[in-house]
């Protein structure tokens, strides 16, 4: 065999394994749905043979799919619950990881028409919206946090997910640590029984929603507020000060969380913190223990290692916040989990 040949033959058997196209399969959470579409445009560009097709179609569905094995992974801002995982387990006999992938923020957004200023809000005023007691936005528990604002009488139209949410299980679970009227009657999920309120569909959904619907307020992953161009409110913290949501404040959220735990559910509402922005979260996907397509199983841990790396890079340009050294450190070595 000549040199030429002994050249060429490394390439083309390169050439031949490319050739092998690999679909992987993954639904969920619209949360992070921004950053998940440019982690998986920028990865096949590096692997052309590689392609993610990802739904979003909200972290209730992601956990749903997964857990019915439609899909290779799901994705949920919202973590899985001991009975969620115990069920998945005494089936399979084998669980459901999660890996933390970036952080973000829920933000109230609001469509009042004169008002032009960001608008602060207390845990007390959102409850009280959300539960249907604070009906008008002149109410005096708005007008106390927002001094020199012309408030107007009008009536305050909610509006909610009306499909299962991560984003949804982030603002509830915050209200629920901030109201106990809250926690008892309505509770924390990715779905939950709305006291009152229009649904949209999706984070695009209420965007949507409150743009079109005069004296409206709703709830929306920060970069969706951005993209739409949105009015967002400060939020009161845990320390008493009205706080953005910003990276810096989503960073400062999860500073609270001192020690990550073995399987990565934490919640990180109401941190403590003076600048910390108290409704943020990690968001997670949710990946099998066992992969039995030895090539999707290979090219899963290959992702998640990237994502933890160079991933983790491109974060801040669509407005989440990268993941802490120390989190990152603890799930390169649970992807060898996988098996």
């Amino acid at each position: 065999m000549n040199r030429r040949v002994l050249y060429l033959l490394p390439l083309v058997l390169a050439g031949a394994a490319c050739a092998q196209q690999i679909l992987i399969n993954a639904a969920g959470a619209t949360f992070p749905y921004p950053m998940y579409s440019k982690w998986f445009d920028e990865y096949h560009k590096k692997f052309p043979n590689l392609q993610f097709n990802y739904q979003s179609i909200g972290s209730g569905g992601g956990i749903k799919q997964v857990t019915e094995g439609t899909v290779e992974f799901g994705a949920s801002d919202g973590p899985m619950t001991d009975m969620q995982l115990k069920e998945f387990h005494d089936k399979h006999g084998f669980g459901i990881l999660h890996f933390p992938t970036v952080m973000g923020a829920d933000v109230p957004v609001y469509n009042v028409a004169g008002v032009n200023t960001a608008l602060n809000f207390t845990p007390e005023a959102l409850a009280g919206i959300f539960m249907g007691k604070i009906t008008k936005w002149n109410d005096a528990e708005l007008a106390k946090a927002n001094p020199g604002v012309n408030l107007p009488g009008n009536g305050i139209i909610v509006v909610h997910r009306s499909d299962g949410s991560g984003t949804t299980y982030i603002w509830t679970d915050y209200l629920s640590k901030v109201s106990k009227d809250w926690e008892t009657k309505v509770g924390r999920g990715t779905s939950v029984n709305w006291p009152v309120g229009l649904g949209g569909k999706g984070n695009e959904g209420v965007s949507g929603q409150v743009k079109q619907t005069p004296n409206s307020i709703g709830y929306v992953e920060l970069i969706y507020a951005v993209q739409n161009k949105m009015k967002t409110g400060k939020v009161k913290n845990l320390a008493g000060n009205f706080v953005e949501a910003n990276l810096a404040g989503v960073t400062s959220a999860a500073a609270s969380s001192k020690e990550m735990p073995d399987d990565f559910r934490v919640s990180i509402t109401n941190a403590p913190g003076k600048d910390a922005y108290p409704i943020s979260s990690f968001t997670w996907l949710l990946i099998p223990e066992k992969i039995a397509d030895s090539t999707k199983k290979t090219a899963i841990k290959n992702f998640l290692t990237w994502m933890l790396s160079d991933g983790q890079n491109m974060t801040e340009v669509l407005a989440y916040a990268r993941l802490p050294k120390a989190v990152v450190a603890k799930e390169q070595k649970a992807i060898a989990k996988i098996q």
